[in-house]
């Protein structure tokens, strides 16, 4: 069985996914690292480095079958990486071509550029399911974009908002998530390619080449020079991820204080025995918003490994390169696993609109304060209507009362305001600013994100 929950069979689907974890597992990372040797082999061939008859034998026999698990972790156990094995097991099944496999290569040339493809394949996965959690925020912010409900600060009633301001304010760092993945997919996805010490001298002056056709090949970016010791790209690939979690823990947040019975404002889709309990029937837990949460602070914690690890020492590191697959694996997994429940939660969450509006009333229209100060301020002054909205304000809460009733026993505000004007200015859905035009505003960016 795992040690990590996130690769169990029985918590898995809890912490991560079945697809992210197609990509990163040891299968397919083996996989991975056949490619780039194939690949290699075709390039070299095309070059005259290698006859061509060799690249496609080494090409045929590239793939899993070739390599003994048992005989490759023994190497493992033994040098310290997995390629040893690996090409031995090429080489054994491509015949007498496996002469000429991993030709100018060293081993870091192939893990890096497997790991490579496997980021590449990973945030295409995070991509995927991050426009489409912010299309469905989007069209639940749409749908209550004037379902109003109290603003709160400092976990009190501030202002009046609309929930689908709530919606928006959770999309748009999102949008700016994608566009953050999309800057940076060019600095975390290309090749690695530069023989024992970064300088391909084993290969003459044809070692750009090879680096650039292998590119090509692998469809991954070509770098000015190898990165064997410039771990920037997979460092911020994993800082990005941190990022994303951040938001998706904001959101995670709002949904487990909305949930509770004294708000009662929003719950998770309701699925039959989904966050039960074992003792208490009626308990319906936020579970999704839960390992939202569990698996944030997990990849967050994975970003100081990551950055930590980009110290490396001279042309070949001692220790860091080692420490980046206990960290990026399960940071890529954990995120799509968070990213995953927040699309769950977004497509299916159950609204109560007039419980927000119940809950917005619960104080008697002191959250309309403000208003009512801005209202009265151009005939008495900000600073005297603050004093009197703020006197008005005590009365309503030491009697008992309505702040409009407590308003219209002001003979300052009676001798200004009839009732209907007073009525106005209680009113929340009066009191919305620009909430309108900034929902449309974040709606826009999301669109513009399709062009992409």
């Amino acid at each position: 069985m795992p040690v990590n929950p996130a690769d169990s069979p029985i918590f898995g689907t809890l912490y991560g996914s079945d697809a992210m974890r197609a990509v990163f597992d040891d299968r397919a990372y083996c996989q991975y690292m056949l490619d780039v040797e194939a690949a290699l082999a075709r390039v070299q061939a095309r070059l005259g480095i290698i006859p061509a008859e060799a690249a496609e034998a080494i090409t045929t026999a590239a793939v899993l079958k070739n390599v003994d698990t048992a005989e490759m972790a023994a190497s493992v156990r033994n040098v310290g990486y997995p390629v040893v094995g690996l090409v031995h097991g090429l080489s054994r099944g491509a015949g007498a071509a496996g002469a000429w496999s991993h030709w100018g290569a060293t081993t870091q040339d192939i893990m890096d550029s497997a790991t490579a493809l496997q980021v590449r394949d990973g945030l295409a996965l995070i991509r995927a399911d991050l426009m489409a959690l912010l299309h469905a925020l989007a069209a639940q912010a749409d749908v209550h974009r004037t379902t109003v409900m109290a603003g709160r600060t400092h976990l009190q009633h501030a202002l009046p908002i609309t929930f689908g301001l709530k919606l928006a304010t959770w999309a748009m760092p999102l949008a700016a998530h994608v566009q953050r993945l999309d800057q940076l997919h060019p600095r975390a996805t290309m090749v690695q390619f530069g023989g024992a010490a970064g300088t391909l001298a084993s290969l003459g002056d044809q070692g750009i080449a090879v680096m650039e056709g292998l590119a090509a090949e692998l469809g991954l970016g070509v770098p000015p020079a190898p990165w064997h010791v410039g771990r920037d790209g997979l460092a911020e690939a994993v800082g990005f991820l941190g990022l994303l979690c951040g938001s998706l823990a904001k959101i995670a947040t709002d949904v487990i204080l909305m949930a509770q019975n004294e708000v009662a404002e929003l719950t998770e889709p309701y699925v039959p025995g989904r966050g039960q309990s074992s003792t208490m029937p009626q308990k319906r837990n936020p579970i999704a918003s839960e390992y939202i949460l569990a698996s944030s602070r997990a990849v967050q914690a994975l970003v100081p490994l990551m950055q930590g690890a980009m110290a490396h020492d001279h042309e070949r590191a001692t220790g860091p390169w080692q420490a980046e697959p206990l960290a990026l694996p399960q940071a890529f997994v954990l995120a799509h696993g968070a990213l995953l429940h927040a699309r769950s939660i977004a497509d299916g969450m159950v609204v109560d609109a007039g419980r927000m509006r119940a809950n917005l009333d619960i104080t008697g229209g002191l959250i309309v304060a403000e208003a009512v100060m801005m209202g009265l301020a151009p005939m008495l002054g900000r600073e005297a209507a603050h004093h009197v909205v703020k006197e008005a304000c005590d009365h309503a809460m030491s009697a008992g009362i309505p702040l409009a009733a407590a308003l219209a026993a002001d003979s300052v505000v009676a001798s200004r305001l009839d009732s209907a004007a007073i009525a106005r200015l209680v009113d929340p859905a009066g009191y919305l600013g620009s909430s309108q035009a900034f929902i449309d505003r974040i709606l826009a960016t999301i669109v513009g994100l399709e062009a992409i």
